[in-house]
């Protein structure tokens, strides 16, 4: 199920209809497995035939556009912070640790989250590749991707972290989950939508500062190092997505990152 999920996000920018024939059996699997419950199946065919309606009436109103566009955002950001019931999002990792040094910690793998592209792209079609008027140099990708390690040895610095390689036999589950459930959901919702729609009301650059802010705070519960963290991350990925107009380029930075993290440093965090 995970896969044929994974492969329907992998087509939705390239071959849509093939992308929602793999959803459907997707959705209809997770239904069989009892990770899709009665409620979050019609809260998908709710939105979905919202969905429909402002792709057929989108250009015959600009009220409806506008309010439809906004219940969509709602519906994605409901599922960003599961409060949709009705998703079952299975425990694949409970209190692992992946060094001597690094605290324990659990994965889902999540049903909800991982459907946020479905609901953006239907509000603004432009998610996946929109035009920011900006197209970076070999050198700003250069800096760009150094600025990684840069951040993870910040953190270092500050002692959140601790330098510490491993490669846990549950790598391929974290990958998955991560690119997939994890990194494009939130690139989707914060770059592909949040940053390109304040761009064009605000301009690139303060679309960049304040979306990356708002990305830091999300990331609150985590604490105050955290938010710091995130807020720079959140940079990263949107320099990433500014200078390249695509959403695939944010996620691929936004995983490396966290790869990055797991394979050389203390993950998720260091404990003493």
């Amino acid at each position: 199920m995970w896969f044929t999920l994974a492969g329907s996000l992998f087509l939705l920018p390239i071959k849509k209809t093939l992308s929602l024939l793999l959803l459907m059996i997707a959705l209809v699997w997770a239904l069989y497995s009892g990770v899709l419950l009665g409620p979050g199946l019609a809260y998908l065919l709710v939105f979905a035939v919202l969905a429909c309606l402002l792709w057929r009436y989108r250009s015959l109103s600009r009220f409806a556009a506008i309010a439809g566009e906004c219940v969509l955002l709602l519906a994605a950001a409901a599922l960003f912070v599961h409060l949709v019931p009705g998703f079952n999002n299975p425990k694949v990792l409970n209190q692992v640790i992946a060094g001597p040094h690094s605290a324990p910690f659990s994965m889902y793998f999540n049903l909800d989250k991982a459907l946020i592209p479905f609901l953006l792209v239907a509000a603004l079609p432009s998610l996946w590749r929109a035009k920011t008027g900006i197209k970076g140099h070999r050198w700003q990708w250069i800096l760009l991707v150094l600025a990684i390690p840069a951040l993870l040895l910040l953190a270092v610095a500050l002692g959140g972290l601790r330098i510490e390689a491993h490669w846990p036999e549950w790598i391929g589950s974290f990958m998955l989950a991560n690119v997939f459930f994890v990194s494009l959901a939130e690139e989707a919702l914060f770059r592909g939508y949040l940053q390109q729609r304040v761009s064009q009301w605000l301009g690139n650059w303060p679309a960049l500062l304040l979306v990356s802010v708002v990305f830091g705070l999300a990331h609150l519960p985590g604490g105050l190092l955290m938010v710091i963290f995130s807020l720079l991350a959140g940079l990263i990925y949107g320099l990433a997505w500014m200078l390249s107009g695509r959403l695939w380029v944010a996620t691929l930075f936004h995983f490396g990152l966290n790869l990055c993290h797991l394979l050389l440093f203390t993950y998720p965090i260091y404990r003493a």
